[in-house]
């Protein structure tokens, strides 16, 4: 709760703006009761004329609407502090999902980081936006509430220093257990919101496999189990506001009674002191009551905050860049020395170094699980090095700007993401400029795709759906090579596109590539013996380790793990 605290007292002025209101609400609150007894002592005990109570009613007028003004002034600063909050702890969030992507969309479920940044930072607004103005409210209007009761009768302030305290003691009490639960309800949101999108993705794939019909089951136990937890919380929440309802009612009538007996019995307190009293008496506890109920809501906020937490205290290390620039008039030379990278201490690379020359083609093989795709993302820039420096030209990467080691890369995997819109469109994210329609078409034709495009009825304006839909997989390659063709890039990393394609697309591809290849330094992750052989320099990969480079000829006739894997590449690829 601390953090959440410090959060809102970081906003000075809206803070500022909650004591000055509050302050105000508290003064017109005594001002209302005031002379709202004036009034009815005007009238029934001094029967006193309408004209004489009149400046009173308009005064009862004028605080109530000081009252209800002060009321939503509050209430809209606490709204626009949570608004504040909120989009800074998404904005948070967002940040470190985006500085390491790849390290983060491996860490847990999509459907847990949407719940995180909707549900999660969503459940922190109560604490904002009613806890923290009821707290403010509760620090400053039921003391100046008793001091006035203190200035009519200090019998009946020193009954409210009596029982006032059982309310927070109640809270306190009632307040861990509820944290508990409401801990759970927002666990079982979390694990229910990413397994309920988990098997959306792969319903095609469950109903396939005849695995529907028991992953309906896990979603219902899921939903109930998160039904039950939030029952338990609102359990805690009742019980908490009928106790609390319970010892305002018993504290409210001790002090009629004792009001009473001196106002009646003993006659030594006034009518308008026992009326203005038993005014005042209930808007003391009213404002108690609130504050434990805005307490329970803060509970639920903190079980959310916790999460949020949690998630933005793990260690991300991201790609450091600096502001060095890069002349994009040739491809660079690219070394390696002794780079590590491990990723949660269940893998790691060790020791590369590789000296990767200007226009050089260089094939990356190795079995599953090597780390070939894993020395791709740190060469591109999308994983940080933990030990050991990349140089590009002689100069550290760490030293290079992001955006200029970006314009001189493309990256080509075996799925291109492709955006809802138009074919240009999607082409024309090859480059940060704008480009003409004769530098698509010409992107396009050097890729092989013009043929598609011509087919289609609207031509480049043609729209195809969110991740490519409506194209083959063969379609989104070459759409991506399109890219590349548009970027010119300098260096060109290839997760061998054309493994699954038929025969055809992989000719138009492997055409394009050579084309692509011409101009600049072009790396790999090889599975097909023909990418392997017309390669410069062959890295093999195995368990995290650089452990032969060197020719097809070299390696084939002197390393034996790599004559092992010609069998199975001469089948077209390797495993």
């Amino acid at each position: 709760m601390k953090d959440l605290k410090g959060l809102a007292f970081e906003q000075k002025k809206q803070i500022g703006l909650l004591i000055a209101m509050s302050v105000l609400k508290g003064a017109s609150t005594i001002g209302q009761a005031v002379f709202f007894v004036l009034v009815v002592d005007g009238v029934f005990i001094k029967g006193r004329s309408f004209e004489e109570i009149l400046p009173f009613l308009y005064a009862l007028l004028i605080s109530i609407i000081i009252r209800s003004l002060s009321s939503y002034i509050i209430g809209r600063t606490g709204v626009e502090m949570a608004a504040v909050v909120k989009k800074q702890m998404r904005m948070k969030l967002i940040r470190s999902f985006a500085e390491d992507p790849l390290l983060s969309s491996a860490e847990s479920h999509s459907g847990r980081k949407v719940s995180l940044l909707m549900d999660a930072v969503d459940e922190t607004d109560g604490f904002f936006s009613k806890y923290i103005p009821q707290l403010i409210q509760s620090y400053i209007i039921p003391l100046m509430l008793l001091v006035v009761v203190f200035s009519q009768n200090w019998t009946t302030g020193l009954i409210i220093l009596v029982t006032a305290p059982f309310i927070p003691v109640f809270m306190a009490i009632v307040g861990k257990r509820t944290k508990e639960k409401a801990d759970e309800k927002m666990e079982q949101l979390n694990r229910f919101s990413g397994t309920f999108l988990d098997i959306l993705q792969g319903l095609t794939t469950l109903r396939l496999f005849g695995q529907s019909k028991k992953q309906k089951e896990k979603i219902e136990e899921s939903s109930k189990n998160f039904r039950d937890s939030t029952i338990d919380v609102l359990k805690s929440a009742f019980l908490s506001s009928l106790t609390l309802e319970y010892i305002s009612m018993l504290s409210i009538g001790i002090i009629a009674l004792e009001v009473g007996l001196r106002l009646v019995v003993f006659d030594n307190l006034s009518f308008f002191s026992a009326f203005f009293i038993m005014i005042l008496v209930p808007d003391f506890f009213t404002m108690l009551k609130d504050f434990g109920s805005a307490f329970h809501t803060a509970r639920g906020s903190v079980a959310a905050s916790q999460l949020l937490h949690e998630e933005l205290a793990k260690e991300r290390k991201p790609v450091a860049w600096g502001e060095m620039e890069l002349p994009e008039s040739m491809p660079p030379h690219i070394r390696f020395e002794k780079v590590c990278f491990s990723y949660n201490d269940e893998f790691r690379l060790s020791d590369i170094s590789l000296d990767i020359k200007p226009y050089s083609k260089i094939a990356i093989i190795g079995k599953s699980g090597s780390g070939k795709t894993t020395l791709m993302h740190i060469l591109a820039g999308l994983l940080p090095v933990s030990e050991g420096d990349i140089l590009i030209d002689g100069k550290r990467r760490n030293d290079i700007s992001e955006t200029g080691w970006f314009n001189q890369l493309s990256y080509i995997s075996q799925s291109p993401y492709l955006f809802a819109g138009s074919i240009k469109e999607n082409i024309a994210i090859g480059t940060n400029r704008e480009p003409t329609q004769e530098e698509i078409a010409e992107a396009a034709e050097k890729a092989g795709v013009t043929e598609l495009i011509d087919s289609l009825p609207q031509g480049y304006g043609t729209l195809v759906g969110e991740g490519g839909r409506g194209l083959s997989g063969g379609e989104k390659q070459r759409i991506a090579l399109a890219r590349a063709f548009l970027k010119k890039p300098n260096v060109i990393l290839f997760d061998e596109p054309t493994t699954g394609l038929d025969l055809h697309t992989e000719m138009i591809l492997q055409q394009s590539l050579a084309e692509l290849s011409k101009k600049a330094t072009v790396i790999t992750v090889a599975h097909r013996l023909h990418t392997v052989r017309a390669s410069d320099n062959i890295v093999f990969l195995q368990n995290g380790k650089v452990v032969a480079c060197g020719t097809h000829e070299e390696l084939a006739g002197e390393f034996g793990p790599y004559e092992e894997l010609l069998p199975l590449q001469q089948g077209g690829a390797m495993r």
